[in-house]
């Protein structure tokens, strides 16, 4: 057997070790990204293909690992994961993230986006989407985009079938000071209550309805606790894509730039696979017996008139500073594209 010279080892050695590190640098940079939906949901399966894009257009560069389900945490620990640094990604909705950064809140406030969904994503990609996003920075995270996750309705077991029903009646809400001053501007009350104790709460009277979107109406089964449902679409269910600055900022601009635009591109996929869900759910609480009516042009009009304003002085007094100008440009916007 031919011995090899001390040269050609030395080649070899050098020729592995390039290879080694060239399939290396094929996974140079890695992002473990959690998040709270199941894997058959829309922002899993947004998230799938924005990982392929990226990973397809970097050259298998970068590389993201998706972990669903609070498989790496519950909210808050995945928001404070990622500011440490301890995961470099999460897509987080934005009403669990107004103790991290209240500026955010002001996707509670009702009506913030019109009904049309064009108008509604200018809003949400233009310069009022850039002001929340950038508030992000003064507490170490990297907000990158808004995906939309649906819209919320409101149901009750006392009657929906006009403005004035509304008075009187007791809803729960998330605890916050916004969403409870939308009920207040129209002669209901709002109590704050667990996700976890809402269907008991219907079940035995202690509240006589709620909001939330039309799929976690129908997952929840409070189709079995509750009369009506008013399709209002009022609230905005709207996610926040984080990243790590740190691991971020370690890219490459041009990675970035993929990144981004990945994220950007894929935006009107999720809200398809949501609003699908949308209709699937309608379909199934028809059919367990709900009543269901559509607001009107003109109820929504009313509505928005009168939960608007309240709601939005709710989040400037709870918010500071940095609220004024996020509504200065929000309602620049909507005038420039709605109205």
């Amino acid at each position: 057997m031919k011995t090899l010279s001390k040269t050609a080892v030395s080649a070899l050695a050098l020729t592995m070790t390039l290879g080694l590190a060239g399939g290396a640098a094929a996974q140079e940079y890695t992002a473990r990204i959690g998040h709270l939906e199941r894997a058959e949901q829309a922002r899993h399966q947004g998230l799938e293909i924005v990982a392929e894009l990226v990973r397809e257009r970097t050259d298998g560069n970068v590389v993201f690992e998706l972990f669903p389900a609070g498989q790496l945490g519950q909210a808050r620990e995945m928001n404070e994961g990622v500011q440490l640094g301890v995961i470099e990604g999460t897509v987080s909705p934005a009403a669990f993230l107004s103790g991290f950064n209240p500026a955010v809140s002001i996707l509670d406030v009702p009506f913030i986006y019109p009904a049309d969904r064009e108008a509604a994503n200018e809003l949400r990609t233009g310069a009022f989407g850039e002001a929340i996003l950038a508030t992000f920075d003064e507490i170490g995270v990297n907000a990158i985009a808004i995906w939309p996750n649906g819209r919320k309705s409101f149901t009750s077991n006392k009657p929906l079938g006009s403005v004035e029903d509304f008075v009187g009646q007791h809803f729960r809400v998330m605890d916050s000071r916004v969403l409870i001053s939308q009920f207040e501007a129209v002669g209901a009350s709002a109590i704050a209550l667990p996700f976890g104790e809402l269907y008991t709460a219907l079940q035995t009277g202690v509240v006589d309805g709620q909001e939330n979107a039309l799929d976690t109406i129908s997952a929840m089964r409070y189709d079995e606790v509750q009369t009506n449902l008013l399709v209002s679409e009022h609230g905005a269910n709207e996610d926040i894509v984080m990243f790590n600055p740190d691991w971020w900022n370690s890219l490459p601009d041009a990675y970035q730039t993929v990144i981004v635009e990945a994220f950007d591109e894929v935006r009107p996929q999720v809200e398809a696979i949501k609003e699908a869900s949308q209709a699937a759910s309608r379909e199934r609480l028809e059919e367990a017996g709900m009543n269901i009516r559509d607001i009107t042009d003109e109820e929504r009009n009313t509505l928005r008139e009168m939960m608007y304003p309240q709601a939005r002085d709710a989040y400037v007094a709870q918010t500071g500073a940095v609220a004024n100008t996020i509504v200065e440009v929000y309602e620049a916007e909507y005038e420039r594209i709605v109205e």
